[in-house]
C-alpha cells in the first residue's frame, strides 16, 4: 500500500543534504506540502536548481536558534498551513579524540544535532496535541547506538536524541502524536564515497546485505513512520544500517 501523505505539512531540517532532499522527494511524492530551512543563500541556489519542478518551501533558519526556530515554523503554518510533520535531520561532524577535543567542538556539534530537536519540536508540538495528529522523526546514527572513536560529540548528541524521542513519545501517546528515532548506517552520500576506496570496502565487509545504504533507504522509512497507518509506532529506534549494528 502506497503511503498517502496528502494535505499534509511536512518540515524536514537540514534538507538541503544529500539525505534530507531524499526526504524532502519522498515526502513531496507522497503528497505533503514540505518545507525546509538553509542557511547558505549560495547552496540554496544550488540546491533549487538541482531540484526544478519541485515546490518546496525554504526558509532561512539556523537550527541552533531557538527564536529562529520560532520564526521558521511560523513563516511554514503562514505559506503552507499547520505542521503534520516535523523530520529533525540537521546535523553535522566535527571528529576528534576526546584529548584533543575543544569546547567548541562539543559543543557546536551538540548544539546543532541536539539542542536543534528540542527547539523545532518545541514550535510544533501543542499545535499537533491540539488538532489530534502528528509525526516527530529524529535522524540520529548508528554510531548513536554503539559509539564511534573520534566521534564523542557526534555520538553523545545522536544517542541523547533517542532519549528525548523516549521522554516526549510518552507526553504525547494519547493525543495522536508519535516520536521516533531513525538510526541510519554508513549511507553513500558524498562524503562516503569521497573515502578512499580501499576503506570503503573494509567499511562494506562489516554490512552484513554486503552494500552501502541509499538516500533512498532512509527517506523511504520517513515516509513510513509519517504515514497516518504508522499511529502504533511510537518511542522506537529503528535501525536502517543494513544489520551492521543489531540490538
Amino acid at each position: 500500500m502506497k503511503t498517502s501523505l496528502k494535505d499534509k505539512v511536512a518540515i524536514v531540517t537540514g534538507g538541503t543534504g544529500a539525505i534530507g532532499t531524499a526526504i524532502c522527494r519522498q515526502l513531496s511524492d507522497s503528497g505533503a506540502r514540505v518545507a525546509t530551512n538553509y542557511r547558505s543563500d549560495q547552496k540554496l541556489k544550488h540546491w533549487q536548481e538541482q531540484n526544478k519542478g519541485q515546490s518546496f518551501f525554504a526558509h532561512k533558519c539556523d537550527v541552533t536558534d531557538f527564536n529562529a526556530c520560532k520564526d521558521f515554523v511560523a513563516a511554514v503554518e503562514k505559506e503552507l498551513g499547520p505542521v503534520d510533520i516535523l523530520v529533525n535531520n540537521a546535523g553535522i561532524t566535527m571528529d576528534t579524540t576526546l584529548r584533543k577535543m575543544t569546547w567548541e567542538q562539543w559543543n557546536t556539534v551538540l548544539n546543532t544535532n541536539l539542542d536543534s530537536v528540542f527547539n523545532m519540536s518545541r514550535q510544533v508540538v501543542q499545535g499537533m496535541t491540539d488538532r489530534g495528529f502528528g509525526r516527530i522523526i529524529n535522524i540520529s546514527s548508528i554510531n548513536g547506538q554503539k559509539g564511534q572513536i573520534g566521534q564523542c560529540n557526534y555520538s553523545a548528541a545522536k544517542a541523547g536524541m533517542h532519549g528525548f524521542t523516549m521522554a516526549l513519545a510518552q507526553e504525547v501517546a494519547r493525543k495522536g502524536v508519535t516520536v521516533n528515532t531513525l538510526s541510519p548506517g554508513y549511507i553513500a552520500t558524498e562524503m562516503v564515497m569521497a573515502v578512499p576506496e580501499d576503506i570503503r570496502k573494509q567499511i562494506i565487509a562489516q554490512i552484513p546485505v554486503g552494500r552501502l545504504g541509499t538516500v533512498e533507504d532512509v527517506a523511504f522509512v520517513v515516509d513510513f513512520l509519517a504515514a497516518p497507518e504508522a499511529g502504533f509506532i511510537t518511542g522506537a529506534d529503528i535501525a536502517a544500517n543494513g544489520g551492521q549494528h543489531m540490538m
